[in-house]
């Protein structure tokens, strides 16, 4: 016999959490379940933990240049990742056991423990393992409304001997407890690059594997190359244009990996692999529920994050409409307010959302809206003004001008079409261009403001100042 409910919500990541909280209060009976560790990836092995981690890094940075600025710390400095790693496990322990305790705590929801898969359009059953083997006792669970936010993984290529050698993603690095000799990289993506900076200033050697001819291949070429630059400049190491054909083990111990780069070969104490993500869909059972993915995994929905299954609704990475925990949270807030009437009864529409993020180097890259290559390929009348991190007071007292800012505007509208901050404070000062375009407001609303000295935020209006036509 099922158990009914009046909402299902599979998986408590960034905006599974608070949606079921929000679901009990609204008087629905509501199941919540979980098949590993509570919090999702931002909690476990994404945000919480590699913030954790390059806080530690500029730590040593920051201490190996003391001297910079008068200041006198004696002997070399040197890392401990067992300690780095246990202030990272003390971290990620409040989180995941203050999500747990609020969902349990919370009132008309239930808390299951284990592996969900959908045996209808509104039905789903619960394995007690955490595993999607479909082994050991199940419950049989319904309901009207399922909410699907089950997030990703990390994507490991196929490469000629990789069942023969040691190798980890972004979860299982984060386990380490003895400092790798030399990291080699796969990938130049944010993840890459995160932890390539990150590892470096640890005391590794890094190398980096690039399958293009830069980093970022995303991003505006000068923001890419600026980046490449600050990495390589603190020793890490670059290989362009070439990709793994090969993997065998190599060295002493069991990590020793022998690279083949076509023509080239690169020993390394440890591999990492950064090449994407992969939705956790493939084990859900959807095709019982009649639930569409495209062929990346991935479930499309609507504006209102609906799936092709009435009364069924995916949110966060899984649904192709942002790989972020900001994203995942604000997908919880669309459903909010066109489900249960948050904020008025306003309708929203992720439709409406405009994409910002950060690439979390030190320092940051910070971007909101379109690129200049993007607005280049509309073909849009546009105004375009930079100015370098040199110009920012802020920086030039922490002695951090690397970097510069980048605007571009709609000339016939005067709104805001993109911006990109790569220097200090970036990633905090792009949210005046965030907030602006938000509102639709033009470019003169954000020019005419008056910022706080000394700040980053400051040398927007004068970079604003400089808008000349792209050309």
């Amino acid at each position: 016999m099922a158990k009914h409910f009046d909402a299902i919500v599979i998986g408590t990541g960034q905006g599974g959490a608070p949606l079921a909280v929000e679901l009990g209060k609204s008087g629905r009976k509501t199941a919540v379940i979980e098949r590993a560790a509570f919090g999702g990836t931002c909690v476990n092995v994404g945000c919480t933990p590699t913030k954790t981690y390059v806080a530690s890094a500029r730590a040593a940075h920051v201490a190996r240049h003391a001297a910079d600025f008068g200041v006198q710390v004696g002997g070399a400095v040197t890392v401990d990742l067992a300690q780095v790693k246990a202030r990272k496990d003390r971290v990620i322990g409040q989180s995941r056991s203050g999500v747990e305790k609020w969902l349990r705590e919370a009132p008309n929801v239930s808390v299951f423990t284990g592996h969900a898969r959908f045996t209808g359009p509104h039905s789903a059953s619960v394995s007690d393992r955490a595993d999607a083997s479909g082994s050991g006792a199940v419950q049989a669970l319904e309901a009207a409304e399922i909410f699907i936010n089950t997030g990703t993984r990390a994507a490991v290529p196929h490469v000629d001997g990789i069942e023969r050698v040691r190798y980890y993603t972004n979860s299982s690095l984060l386990e380490l407890s003895v400092l790798p000799e030399h990291l080699a990289i796969v990938g130049g993506s944010y993840v890459a690059l995160e932890f390539a900076q990150m590892f470096r200033r640890f005391g590794s050697r890094v190398t980096v594997i690039v399958r293009g001819e830069r980093v970022l291949a995303r991003e505006d070429e000068d923001f890419a190359r600026g980046v490449q630059e600050v990495l390589a400049r603190e020793g890490v190491e670059f290989r362009f244009g070439v990709e793994p054909q090969r993997l065998e083990p190599a060295g002493a111990n069991s990590e020793g990996v022998r690279i083949a780069l076509g023509e080239q070969t690169l020993e390394a104490s440890h591999l990492l692999f950064a090449t994407g993500r992969i939705p956790n869909t493939d084990d859900l059972g959807l095709e019982a529920a009649g639930i569409e993915v495209n062929a990346h995994g991935i479930v499309p929905v609507d504006g209102q994050l609906r799936t092709n299954v009435a009364g069924v609704w995916a949110i966060g990475d899984i649904n192709g409409r942002g790989a972020f925990t900001h994203t995942s949270y604000d997908d919880f807030e669309i459903v909010r307010a066109n489900l249960l009437g948050a904020n008025g009864g306003e309708a929203r529409s992720v439709d409406d959302r405009i994409a910002a993020y950060a690439v979390f180097v030190d320092p940051p890259l910070a971007r909101v809206g379109r690129s200049e290559t993007e607005v280049r390929a509309s073909g849009k009348p546009a105004l375009i003004a930079t100015m370098p991190m040199s110009r920012v007071g802020r920086a030039r007292e922490r002695g951090e001008t690397d970097g510069f800012m980048k605007v571009l505007v709609d000339r016939e509208t005067q709104q805001i079409l993109g911006a990109g901050i790569f220097g200090i404070e970036g990633d905090e000062a792009i949210h005046t261009f965030i907030d602006t375009m938000t509102v639709r407001a033009p470019y003169t609303t954000l020019m005419r403001a008056m910022h706080i000295h000394p700040t980053v935020s400051e040398l927007v209006p004068t970079l604003l100042g400089g808008l000349e036509p792209l050309v």
